[in-house]
């Protein structure tokens, strides 16, 4: 093995997002997730690490090993404090955007994943936790 991944990244620069999938990648690799998973996870988290840096400026990734039941997986958190999201529901419709983008950004990164969970409040912040498990 490697050393170990950093458990936590600021993202303040496009090369930040580098650095999160670089990390995601290993962390990933590490846990026992097959090359597509391990692809999807850092696809996720590129959509997610560049929102932050897109519309809120800076924000943090953070990830830890998840064991449940025996189960192994990865939980990732990306929080900013940034203007907030207006309209959630929205937001998580493929093909809308508010920057010109194909709009595919937060329910792309919700479909590679296992579970996706958004929480969002105006003037303070949106938090994004999405979770992967190994299959085996």
């Amino acid at each position: 093995m490697s050393s170990p991944p950093l458990s936590k990244l600021h993202i303040r620069a496009e090369i930040d997002m580098v650095a999160v999938r670089r990390s995601l990648r290993v962390a990933a690799s590490e846990l026992g997730f097959g090359i597509t998973d391990v692809t999807r996870i850092v696809t996720a988290a590129s959509e997610l690490s560049r929102n932050i840096f897109r519309y809120a400026g800076s924000g943090t990734m953070k990830w830890r090993a998840l064991d449940e039941g025996g189960r192994t997986g990865i939980e990732i958190t990306f929080e900013d404090k940034g203007p907030g999201i207006v309209d959630v529901e929205q937001a998580m419709q493929s093909g809308y955007s508010t920057g010109g983008s194909l709009g595919m950004g937060l329910p792309g990164a919700q479909r590679l994943m296992d579970d996706f969970d958004i929480r969002s409040s105006i003037g303070k912040g949106t938090t994004i936790v999405i979770k992967k498990w190994v299959r085996r």
